[in-house]
């Protein structure tokens, strides 16, 4: 170890002491490797790295990675399964090869509102999805942190009240089956593109626009490069926050508490802070310049939903859950 010393070359005994017991207890503390593909300039990786992590204190040595810089996006769950992670906040879609039931986790419209959402996760409805997921996975669900509901931001002033009107607008969606066809189910031409990309490509014009929480278009600053926000909330998002299962067997029991009990106060957290951003920011984009409006939602409920319906997504939903949850 190199101490640094900012004290013309002193290094007394009892500061040599504490830094030894802190190394001890740092080499003793199990260590946390996580990725997100949030940007740590995010103002939501500060409700990680100060809450979580602030959480966990010196239980853990939790570092985390931010802007896929450790990871690409969507490949997080292959990492922890081979051993390359610990943790992430996994999006629904990245389990569709794995566990295709869990698609209907990332169906657009399945919440009436954030409301619903909540009480459907705080339910028992979902405990035989979560189970078959972390079995055919390996993996521990700690919690599903609310990110935001998701709206179409486009560039141009064409207006957007139905799912007909996105038709051959090239809208930016994640990578993989099951986003690509959420984009074609609001109607758009989805077209496939990293995180990290999407700024550049609406500047460009690559792409005609994306589709994220307002917190995401603020911290991204999308509001730059685009001309409107369609408030189709068309998914209320939250992610998979888990650890891989070989990392919670080595843990104790009572780290094993310590780990499940920060998790919840994320989760808790992250959605307050959520929340409150989504209902301050309309104006914040209007002063922007950016039109904000509400489209024929029902119309949009009504088509994505028949879309899903006859789809062969659909065909890998657990029978009866998509009634379980409309019943909450």
């Amino acid at each position: 170890m190199t101490l640094e010393n900012g004290l013309g070359g002193i290094v007394t005994a009892a500061f040599i002491g504490m830094t030894a017991a802190g190394t001890a207890l740092a080499q003793d503390a199990p260590t946390l490797i996580y990725s997100d593909t949030v940007a740590a300039a995010d103002p939501r990786s500060a409700v990680l790295d100060e809450g979580f992590a602030g959480c966990l204190g010196a239980a853990f040595d939790f570092t985390p990675y931010h802007g896929a810089t450790l990871v690409k996006q969507g490949t997080e769950l292959t990492a922890m399964q081979r051993g390359n992670l610990d943790m992430a906040n996994l999006a629904i879609f990245d389990f569709y090869n794995q566990v295709p039931e869990a698609s209907i986790l990332g169906t657009a419209y399945l919440f009436r509102d954030v409301d619903h959402m909540r009480k459907v996760y705080d339910s028992d409805v979902l405990d035989g999805l979560v189970a078959t997921m972390e079995d055919k996975t390996g993996i521990k669900i700690l919690a599903w942190p609310y990110i935001g509901t998701r709206h179409v931001n486009i560039r141009g002033d064409k207006t957007i009240m139905t799912p007909a009107d996105l038709a051959g607008i090239k809208l930016r969606m994640p990578g993989g089956e099951g986003w690509q066809f959420l984009g074609e189910a609001l109607g758009a031409n989805p077209t496939p593109l990293a995180f990290t990309e999407v700024y550049t490509a609406l500047q460009t014009g690559a792409i005609d626009g994306q589709d994220n929480p307002l917190p995401t278009d603020k911290s991204m600053k999308f509001y730059e490069v685009t001309d409107q926000i369609v408030l189709t909330g068309h998914r209320m998002s939250n992610n998979v926050f888990a650890v891989s299962r070989s990392k919670w067997d080595s843990l104790t029991a009572d780290q094993q508490q310590t780990l499940q009990g920060c998790a919840d106060q994320f989760e808790d957290d992250m959605a307050e802070f959520v929340l409150t951003q989504e209902e301050e920011l309309r104006s914040f984009f209007e002063d922007e310049g950016l039109k904000v409006y509400e489209p024929d939602t029902a119309a949009f409920r009504e088509h994505v939903l028949g879309v899903y319906k006859t789809s062969k997504f659909s065909d890998d939903w657990p029978e009866g859950l998509l009634e379980q949850i409309n019943g909450l």
